[in-house]
């Protein structure tokens, strides 16, 4: 197999959302066998061991959808609308990083819930940036945008319950 410049480009962008999950993960992994067990949450909260494969797909669903983003030639027409999706990716991606430090490691389910519904909004605007770029791209987030929805009602569920 030879290892060319989109190789080492495909493999920058999977690894950047699964390496914002895993540094995020220390923070979950430290209350989640502690605070986070004491908390009275929702009929629909889902088992424990969900949440590490889901965000695994999701994380390199996100990075293949960032590559095909930065595969996109760009041009003086296009230009613009490239910058402003990759912009909005590294800011949801960020705001991805610090949800798990406010819940977990802060343990505030209230600023979580301002920060989760701060992020769907930048995922919805990266979703609509990449839909206008390549269309594979922006389905690419359809189950990330899902899940943080589904997030969102368990962060409120878990902030009203407690």
């Amino acid at each position: 197999m030879k290892i060319t410049k989109h190789t080492f480009t495909m493999a920058g962008t999977i690894l950047l959302p699964m390496a914002v999950g895993l540094a995020s993960s220390s923070f979950t992994s430290m209350s989640v066998q502690t605070w986070y067990l004491v908390l009275e949450k929702p009929a629909l909260n889902p088992p424990g061991w969900i949440f590490g494969p889901v965000w695994t797909i999701l994380y390199l669903l996100m990075g293949y959808a960032l590559w095909r983003i930065m595969q996109v030639k760009m041009t003086k027409k296009n230009e613009v609308d490239k910058r402003l999706a990759v912009l909005l990716f590294s800011t949801q991606l960020f705001l991805n990083f610090f949800w798990s430090i406010i819940f977990f490691g802060l343990w505030s389910p209230g600023g979580a819930l301002i920060e989760i519904m701060l992020m769907w909004l930048f995922i919805a605007a990266t979703l609509l940036a990449f839909l206008k770029l390549d269309r594979r791209a922006g389905y690419l987030l359809v189950p990330y945008i899902l899940w943080v929805s589904f997030a969102t009602y368990l962060n409120y569920s878990i902030w009203f319950l407690n």
